[in-house]
């Protein structure tokens, strides 16, 4: 048998919430089912305020030429990110065989007349700038397929986490919140996978309105575990038409963004609460989109003698979040609620993890996406590959 020889490969990733770079160096072996992953290191570079306002203003009021200089700009902020952790490594940049970066979604509309998507963080300059092959803009082949270019990272978990005997729910709570359903022993084709709804977006969103701008985001959802969930305002939200749409399906900012968290803080002035029972709602918001998709479109198909087994593991910034760990056992009770820490995984590096080994899987023609998930007509390799200062050794 044929040894496949290890790699190194640098991972970017920046979500929805647009608060910064997660990047990670991982040691990757073989493909499929026998992909060996190795976390070398990670490191997370935050946006600075500025530059997170003028990537939330531009993702929905730019004009062209914001966006153009906007692609470039973030191509040297993802170029410096895979510099960083590269020597975090204790690696020098030749080392290092390829690059996955995800990019910053500015807009994403998989249900639109004519389906499209756009992530910007210009691969060529990352390419040029640190002389290693790049691949980027992953998603718009899936979309291109008839997809809606999400979620992506249920391949990963498919190769990372199928288990044996017990079903599996992976849930990422990033800006938007998805879920990948893993049943024992899982063929890629009965892989589920799914956008649940908001992640950290709107608690974030409404932890710096609360905040006066002070806070970027809610720590370890101290502020929501001193309030009161406003059970009529909860009913109210979960009446949004993503939530009750069934899958597949993907969102974004354009459904939980701006517009969305202006109408619930109208609505939780005109009920008169108090700061801290309307950030513990929409928290429970987050965790009810979530439980709410398990009980609907995930636990009535596991067979009763395999539910005692299940496990929920989460990943993402929100699983940071102590009281959204909370209300989300306290709805999923008994299953299991655990997170990518208790596998021996890291929370924060799952998806800058997910596309350093989508872009390993790109380079040796595999494909990637799973038709099911995504709603694509076929699978089909990721990514566009901008070449650096020698090509991709397959």
């Amino acid at each position: 048998m044929k040894k496949h020889k290890s790699k190194y490969v640098v991972g970017l990733m920046s979500g929805t919430s647009a608060d910064g770079i997660d990047a990670v160096v991982a040691e990757i072996s073989g493909g499929g089912l026998g992909l060996k992953v190795r976390l070398v290191a990670q490191r997370q570079q935050a946006f600075s305020g500025a530059l997170r306002e003028k990537i939330l203003r531009i993702s929905l009021h730019g004009t062209v030429a914001e966006i153009c200089e906007l692609n470039f700009e973030l191509g040297g902020h993802f170029a410096k990110s895979a510099a960083q952790v590269i020597r975090k490594a204790g690696l020098k940049l030749g080392d290092v065989a390829l690059i996955g970066s995800h990019g910053q979604t500015v807009h994403h509309l998989p249900g639109a007349r004519l389906p499209s998507t756009l992530q910007i963080g210009e691969p060529a300059v990352i390419a040029e700038r640190t002389g290693i092959t790049t691949v980027a803009d992953f998603r718009v082949r899936d979309v291109a397929a008839g997809g809606q270019g999400a979620p992506l990272v249920p391949y990963v978990d498919w190769v990372m986490h199928t288990d044996k005997e017990r079903p599996r729910i992976l849930q990422n709570i990033g800006g938007i919140g998805n879920l990948t359903f893993l049943p024992p022993k899982a063929g890629l084709e009965q892989v589920r996978a799914f956008d649940t709804g908001p992640g950290n977006m709107v608690i974030d969103a409404v932890a710096g309105i609360l905040s006066h701008g002070r806070l970027r985001f809610d720590r370890n959802g101290a502020w929501a575990a001193r309030g009161k969930v406003n059970e009529k305002l909860l009913k109210e939200l979960m009446r949004h038409p993503f939530i009750r749409r069934s899958p597949p399906k993907t969102t974004g900012r354009e459904e939980f963004g701006e517009e969305f968290v202006a109408r619930l803080m109208a609505q939780a002035r005109r009920t008169r609460l108090a700061d801290e029972d309307v950030l513990a709602t929409a928290t429970a918001f987050t965790a009810e989109s979530m439980a709410d998709c398990y009980r609907r479109f995930v636990m009535r198909g596991i067979p009763r003698n395999k539910l005692p087994l299940l496990q929920i593991i989460l990943g993402g910034g929100g699983a940071k979040n102590s009281a959204l760990l909370r209300m989300l056992a306290e709805r999923v009770a008994p299953a299991a609620v655990l997170t990518q820490d208790d596998l021996g995984w890291s929370n924060s590096a799952k998806e800058a993890l997910a596309f350093a080994v989508l872009a390993h899987e790109t380079v040796h023609g595999r494909p990637a996406n799973v038709p099911s998930a995504t709603g694509a007509r076929r699978a089909v390799v990721l990514g566009k590959i901008v070449p650096g200062r020698s090509r991709p050794s397959a």
